[in-house]
């Protein structure tokens, strides 16, 4: 019986962990209660606890803008939260946290240069 009860533990652990929560395209593009300054879009694709993608911050305002800015990181265990690093060309970067629930992805900066913003909630494109 203890046998039993493990392996479904397992299995039930093991399809959980599998889910790639963060690939897809996210923007703030559709964010209703966010400035228009600025739209920060990222493309990201994640492997088992691994993320690689990229990023750009475009803007009618010439300083605002990043160009193409590459991402790699790792998701935490449970996989609700990833923490990533941001580079550029120009050796300008910078370090977040993403948290995603329900469809929304939440960015938080957690240090480095001033090339993306503090913290933004993104949706899903595709």
């Amino acid at each position: 019986m203890k046998k039993i009860i493990v392996l479904l533990f397992l299995i039930s652990f093991q399809g959980y962990s599998q889910a790639n929560r963060f690939t897809g395209t996210w923007s703030s593009e559709n964010c209703k209660d966010c400035k228009k300054d600025y739209i920060l879009t990222l493309n990201i694709a994640q492997s088992n606890s691994k993320i690689y993608g990229t990023a750009e911050v475009t803007s009618s305002f010439a300083e605002l803008n990043s160009g193409v800015l590459e991402i790699s990181g790792y998701v935490y265990t449970m996989g609700e939260r990833a923490q990533i690093t941001l580079k550029g060309k120009n050796g300008i970067g910078a370090s977040a946290v993403l948290f995603e629930q329900d469809g929304k992805l939440q960015f938080n900066k957690r240090g480095g240069d001033d090339i993306v913003p503090k913290e933004v909630i993104m949706s899903k494109i595709n």
